[in-house]
């Protein structure tokens, strides 16, 4: 284990400076309460969606749509590179940063002078589905009291002390089966929550969603998310024996209702992903399901099956978003093909789909929810299928921002479609993953030839209040601040603030790649800043499609970093 405590008076991205190394420590640091994370104080970025609702939203207004054209950069950091998806956190005006290789930074957050520095040092295994080491990111990090809670590619969850960087405690989930986390946790009620990946190969053990206790580690329960044979659910995968039922990832953090103690979590496809290779046509719950979990026990309350039987890779995983409105407390959520659904939050019961309309998959009932696959949909095994959108698909782990005032969900997608042949997969041991795929990406016929869009949805109808095209794809999460804005970013390195009400771009400037991650903003001492990570990576819509679709587009392939703006004093 390695490691430095360095202080350095500035490093911009292209600094080669070698800084000196002494020891520091976070001062007059308060240790984060479950009360806090349950109701942040405006100026600090506590979980990784701000609050535990998954809302994305800030309630700072200093930056306002009047003023937003003044932002400055008032500083820089360099990450380490790799794949690149992170989100800041900030407490006590210091931000929290998890870099690609497993290590964490914390930063000054008015100045972006370092404090310590944290590193793993474990060799990286291989990608989830069994590929070489292709770097290992993580999505976010936690934290609670006086420890930051870090998930790794191997499967572990690692406490750090928050003022000092040391590690306090490290705890093997996986203990050698070959999951591997690519998000982080939240923390509900002292329970430290996360979900695996790497569930595509054909193991005993299935894949789940563990517990541990937020200050020792102890594991406190794990739920799987595939119905085994003599459980619930468990003949919706006919007679494949447990080995043999894959898939089911809880890759996306989830959300936690503290009034009811219930925690939401987004599970993926069945594995692999075409129904003919993988030897089943039934349900295969858990997949493509919300699931209702008690933090304590990790007992599900409920579950609701988005897409039943899923064969085109179409995830249902992404973020869970809770909304009080009139008498109804609900779920949302958004996946690949487009479609927001609504559920009631206390049973799962179904309330509302509202369709973008790009999608060529199913049909869903309005009144009842029930999904019916169109016609030539459902893969055989060596024939070619077209479909809208691709495996990449509309949207992904971009998440959504929901502004309250505004009844709005401010929302990142790209349109494309996909031609694809599916290959069978010998059922042994080590085997499974998604399944041999040819395909070839096409732009969307709506789209213009445009990949990236930025829409407002309204909560309430599903109404597509405006929309914004760009000819490279939206690469980062949306954020919104009670000052009237929506910020995204993109691939050809491009970070906008839009009018919320309107969607006019009131302010852009570029950074060194593609704006990559979870953009936030916080406050120190009354200032508001603005924090925007940047970085390469990703899944197919991050290298395939630009590559087939927008090939005249470059981007340099590096410049990891975190850009933080503010207002002229």
């Amino acid at each position: 284990m390695t490691r430095r405590w360095l202080s350095i008076v500035a490093l911009a991205l292209a600094s080669a400076a070698t800084p000196a190394v002494v020891r520091a420590q976070v001062q007059n640091y308060t240790p984060v309460t479950d009360a806090e994370l349950q109701s942040p104080p405006p100026e600090d970025w506590l979980n990784w969606r701000r609050t535990l609702d998954g809302q994305g939203h800030s309630p700072l207004g200093q930056i306002t749509a009047d003023n937003v054209h003044d932002l400055r950069l008032v500083w820089s950091w360099a990450l380490r590179p790799g794949p690149q998806q992170t989100t800041p956190l900030v407490h006590d005006g210091v931000l929290y940063i998890a870099n690609p290789g497993e290590v964490v930074h914390a930063l000054n957050a008015a100045t972006g002078d370092l404090i310590w520095e944290y590193i793993r040092g474990v060799e990286a295994p291989g990608d989830s589905f069994g590929g070489p080491p292709t770097g290992r990111m993580t999505r976010n990090i936690s934290m609670f009291e006086d420890k930051i809670y870090l998930n790794t590619a191997d499967a572990h969850v690692v406490a750090i002390n928050a003022t000092t960087g040391e590690e306090v405690w490290d705890a093997d989930i996986d203990q050698g089966v070959g999951y591997q986390f690519s998000s982080g946790s939240i923390v509900a009620d002292g329970t430290v929550v996360s979900g695996l990946t790497g569930c595509g190969r054909y193991r005993e053990e299935s894949c789940y969603i563990v517990g541990l206790d937020a200050r020792t580690g102890e594991e406190r329960w794990r739920t799987s998310t595939i119905a085994l044979p003599g459980t619930p659910g468990g003949d919706t995968w006919g007679d494949l024996p447990p080995m043999f039922r894959a898939g089911s990832d809880s890759w996306i953090p989830g959300s936690y209702d503290p009034a009811t103690r219930t925690l939401f979590h987004g599970t993926s496809q069945a594995k692999p992903w075409a129904r003919a290779v993988r030897g089943t046509d039934g349900d295969a719950l858990y997949t493509n399901s919300t699931l209702a979990l008690d933090p304590d026990s990790g007992e599900m309350k409920w579950y609701y099956q988005h897409l039943p039987g899923e064969t085109l890779d179409m995830d249902e995983v992404f973020e869970r978003v809770l909304v009080d409105y009139d008498d109804r407390r609900s779920v949302f959520t958004m996946g690949k093909i487009g479609v927001l659904w609504e559920l009631a939050l206390q049973t799962g019961r179904f309330r509302n789909a509202h369709d973008l309309g790009y999608q060529t998959v199913v049909d869903v009932d309005p009144n009842s929810g029930q999904v019916t696959y169109r016609p030539g949909t459902i893969p055989e095994i060596g024939e070619d299928i077209y479909w809208c959108p691709s495996t990449a698909g509309f949207k992904s782990w971009r998440a959504m921002s929901y502004y309250p005032a505004l009844e709005t969900f401010f929302i990142p997608i790209n349109l494309n479609c996909e031609t694809a042949r599916f290959g069978p997969v010998e059922r042994v041991a080590g085997g499974g993953g998604a399944g041999p795929v040819r395909r070839t990406n096409h732009h969307h016929p709506d789209s213009d030839e445009q990949l990236g869009e930025f829409l407002a949805m309204s909560m309430r109808t599903g109404e597509v209040k405006w929309r914004r095209r760009f000819r490279t794809p939206i690469t980062s999460a949306a954020l919104t601040t009670a000052g009237g804005l929506a910020f995204a970013g993109g691939w050809d390195r491009d970070i906008f603030a839009f009018d919320a009400n309107t969607g006019e771009t009131l302010w852009s400037t570029k950074l060194p790649t593609s704006i990559q991650g979870f953009p936030i903003t916080f406050a120190v001492d009354g200032k508001q800043y603005l924090a925007v990570p940047t970085g390469t990576g990703g899944a197919s819509w991050g290298t395939m499609l630009p590559a087939d679709l927008t090939p005249e587009a470059k981007r340099p392939d590096a410049g990891n970093g975190v850009f933080v703006f503010a207002l002229p004093d």
